[in-house]
């Protein structure tokens, strides 16, 4: 049996960090910079609920399982109707770190089943991290297009470099993390993923 694989993502956002913990836990802050519709009950147990995700409208269903206000979250995640990674089959653990005056937000998607999925994940993460990092300190991240149709190639690489750039798209599109605010045209959203396995 294959083993789950792990995508790790950081970024440095210019807000605090309870102004970046509302972008992730708010639907109406969620709204900001992905999916169309979501549902949000933040605490142990709590459904995470976000419809519209990405240019095919996906509904993204979890359940909260570590909610610490200003500081950490956890909640189950997955895609309603999809067959490789369903509702509640994979866990995202969110920690946020006071940092230069902002927050160093650290991401880790674990319990992807493939290397073809946590590659598609990272990608999408660099997404809407670059948007979730744009709205929370103040800008405008512009409407969301989904991902950008760059070929993903051979995903054999166990690291890849992101240097997110400016982005004049607004999110039209909400995901599991709130934010209204506008984005800034900062380059302080150089980000690292790392796709890996347990």
């Amino acid at each position: 049996m294959t083993e789950p694989f792990i995508v790790r993502r950081e970024t440095q956002i210019a807000a605090p960090r309870a102004t970046v913990f509302a972008y992730l836990t708010d639907p109406e802050k969620i709204l900001s910079w992905m999916g169309s519709d979501a549902t949000t009950e933040p605490h142990p147990g709590g459904l995470y609920l976000l419809k519209g995700v990405g240019p095919r409208g996906r509904i993204a269903r979890g359940a909260f399982r570590e909610v610490v206000p200003v500081h950490r979250l956890a909640y189950t995640f997955g895609w309603e109707g999809g067959q490789e990674v369903p509702p509640g089959s994979s866990l995202i653990e969110i920690d946020l770190i006071e940092q230069d005056g902002g927050t160093l937000l650290r991401m880790t998607h674990s319990g992807l089943p493939t290397e073809e999925q946590a590659a598609a994940h990272a990608k999408g993460w660099a997404h809407y991290l670059e948007r979730l990092t744009s709205a929370a300190a103040g800008g405008d991240p512009g409407p969301d297009r989904g991902l950008s149709d760059v070929a993903t190639g051979d995903h054999t690489a166990a690291v890849a470099t992101t240097c997110a750039s400016s982005c004049s798209r607004r999110a039209c599109e909400r995901w599991p993390f709130m934010v209204a605010a506008k984005r800034s045209r900062m380059p302080s959203s150089k980000a690292v993923t790392m796709v890996s396995w347990t």
